[in-house]
């Protein structure tokens, strides 16, 4: 072999390293992802990719120590989850009857539609000498809060009010108090001194929140904590902290209307669809235990497009009014706008109508609105939006004293819906004699004449034989078998 000759070398092949598992999470979704990203491509929430550090090798678990012996669960004590009313009735309405000892509330809403005004007599109602109250605000001063609680009548000797920014301080006043309720105002103003970030951040939120949450469990303290809404309504802040609390209740209302409705959202403690009414007054919210009244516009005749139905919030029927505008526009495109309605379900509504009733409205200007701020989500409305429109289009009035149930399918006909018997119980309650229903409803209320109708077509029948105001459309004319006058 020459000197200056090299061997060959043989490389070896490298091992390959194990892939670096996803160091990054979405608190809403739980999407995971090897790189951190601002908006979560799942999602699309924005702020919500935290990093979780690498995953760590599974080790075996060990046994731990019980806490509590598991026993039948017929024998599992009551007395821990019992209500207690905390003095307005509405408010103990949507939580099923009061609060429950350690159970933790979410209350969500706008800026300035009434959260802390509300909890604020809420929590001077439960304040007693041998279970203080406490709130704490970290939005407003303690003076400012003096002045809101001397105007709607709050001011118990047994409320305690707190201005706090850190929740180890407001876990100090809470060993101080020993209070028997608790408010935060709100969560997303309060930060943890061992946590990173500033107050409002996804880990800051979710830090406080399970603070507070484990002391309410341990001590068994009921909680509120007041939260931010985003622009599109929904709460601010990590999906987890929904699902950490016991119960999730959005207060909504209109700036323009003394209406505010508290719906529950989750409750494991009650109903989950229920609702509470509530008129805000300049000395405070009052409970309106009958508000039927406040979602109708008219007491004398009938009006040419409004239609009266009957909607279930939870177990409430509540009379309400669907308002509907058809008007002429040179527009190629007409608009369509709505108030307090489904604007899908307005769409569908409309489509329905000029296919399967004849009725000319895809070159017209539709609006539709219900009335007193009140929104109609169900399907059981989508009748009483087709019927006011129609009357909007041929300006009948529909005939007094009338009410109108059912929803409306694609095929033009008319579906039943739920809880029958307790609308027209309402409406003959409040003085309705006529209804509109759909086929198998059920027997009617004494003193009530109830028409069952199959599909749209028969429905406009009701609205044909009204006066008649201005001539029919041929399209209605056709349907409803009624020549059309010069």
């Amino acid at each position: 072999m020459n000197a200056l000759s090299v061997p060959p070398i043989k490389l070896r092949p490298m091992a390959k390293s194990a892939p670096r598992a996803a160091a990054y999470r979405c608190t809403d979704c739980g999407l995971t992802s090897a790189k951190w990203v601002g908006r979560c491509p799942e999602c699309q929430a924005w702020g919500t990719v935290a990093e979780v550090g690498a995953g760590l090798p599974a080790r075996a678990v060990r046994v731990g120590v019980v806490t509590t012996d598991a026993v039948p669960i017929g024998h599992v004590d009551l007395t821990a989850a019992s209500f207690r009313a905390t003095g307005i009735d509405e408010f103990d309405r949507v939580l099923g009857g009061g609060i429950v000892d350690g159970s933790v509330l979410l209350l969500a809403g706008e800026p300035g539609v009434g959260k802390s005004t509300l909890l604020l007599e809420v929590a001077a109602r439960c304040a007693r000498p041998d279970l203080p109250a406490l709130v704490v605000t970290g939005e407003e001063s303690a003076a400012q809060v003096r002045m809101r609680a001397a105007r709607v009548g709050a001011l118990n000797p047994h409320l305690f009010l707190a201005a706090e920014n850190d929740v180890g301080a407001v876990l100090a006043h809470i060993d101080a108090v020993r209070p028997g309720f608790i408010v935060l105002d709100s969560v997303q103003t309060f930060s943890c001194a061992e946590v990173d970030g500033s107050a409002g951040s996804v880990t800051q939120v979710r830090a406080v929140a399970t603070a507070l949450i484990r002391v309410a469990k341990d001590r068994g303290i009921p909680t509120v904590l007041v939260g931010h809404v985003t622009k599109d309504g929904s709460i601010a802040g990590p999906r987890v902290l929904e699902h950490l609390v016991d119960v999730v209740l959005q207060f909504e209302g209109e700036r323009n209307t003394a209406l505010r409705v508290i719906r529950a959202v989750k409750n494991r403690y009650g109903p989950a669809d229920e609702i509470g009414c509530f008129e805000i007054t300049e000395t405070g919210l009052v409970g309106l235990a009958d508000p039927s009244g406040l979602f109708l516009s008219r007491s004398g005749p009938p009006a040419p497009g409004s239609c009266i139905t009957v909607t279930l919030e939870g177990r409430r029927p509540l009379i309400a009014e669907v308002q509907a505008l058809v008007a002429a526009t040179p527009a190629p495109t007409p608009r369509r706008a709505t108030s307090g309605l489904d604007s899908s379900r307005v769409a569908m509504v409309l489509a329905v109508l000029e296919r399967r009733a004849q009725l000319k409205v895809s070159d017209k200007e539709v609006y539709a609105s219900t009335v007193g701020g009140v929104r109609l989500a169900e399907p059981a409305t989508d009748l009483a939006l087709a019927l006011a429109i129609a009357s909007s289009i041929t300006d009948r009035p529909l005939p007094d004293r009338m009410i109108v149930l059912g929803e409306v399918g694609l095929a033009g006909e008319i579906r039943r819906v739920s809880g029958v018997s307790r609308r027209l119980a309402e409406a003959a309650r409040q003085g309705y004699t006529r209804a509109l229903v759909p086929p198998g409803s059920g027997a009617a209320p004494a003193g009530m004449r109830v028409t069952e109708v199959a599909d749209i077509r028969e429905a406009l029948v009701a609205l044909a034989r009204s006066p008649r105001v201005v001539n029919l459309p041929t399209g209605l004319a056709d349907v409803v078998h009624l020549p059309v006058q010069a």
